[in-house]
């Protein structure tokens, strides 16, 4: 049992080196034409981009259940890791950050702002090229600095 909780936690963290790769080679890539409403922003609730969701959640659905049927804990543990990092990410990218739903508005969690800063630092490419911060979860160290002297900044001012 400790083992399929571990392959499910490994798998967990391995997709954020996953969801780094496919976004930075294959949404900024040659699926750019879904990604793109995610970048320039039209109107309504739901945009192209969001097809990833299935793109993602298709592999996990079938681990667990084919797993499941033949009894494949294997199988059912890296479904779950990829299903928990697609919780995550609906957490922390449409809500947190986005804020496409308004759960929460406001926070004064260092890693919270760090992670809304990394983002709004990579939407501000507009375009396809010369993008930046193309993880979620873990960001570089330059946006920890740039937030720690933000707070800083403000405890100074106070």
């Amino acid at each position: 049992m400790i083992f399929y909780i571990a392959l499910t936690l490994l798998v967990f963290l391995l997709m954020e080196v996953v969801t780094w790769l496919t976004h930075k080679y294959i949404m900024h890539g040659f699926l750019w034409y879904l990604h793109e409403d995610h970048h320039q922003k039209g109107k309504g609730f739901f945009e192209k981009n969001d097809a990833f969701f299935l793109i993602f959640a298709i592999p996990s659905w079938l681990c667990i259940m084919l797993g499941s049927m033949h009894q494949n804990y294997i199988s059912v543990s890296i479904g779950a890791g990829i299903a928990m990092y697609g919780a995550a990410y609906f957490i922390v990218h449409e809500v947190i950050i986005h804020q496409r739903f308004k759960w929460f508005s406001r926070s004064n969690n260092r890693y919270i702002k760090v992670i809304r800063w990394a983002h709004k630092m990579h939407h501000k490419h507009l375009d396809r090229e010369e993008g930046e911060s193309f993880g979620m979860l873990w960001v570089a160290k330059k946006y920890w600095d740039k937030v720690k002297r933000d707070d800083e900044l403000k405890k100074s001012l106070a």
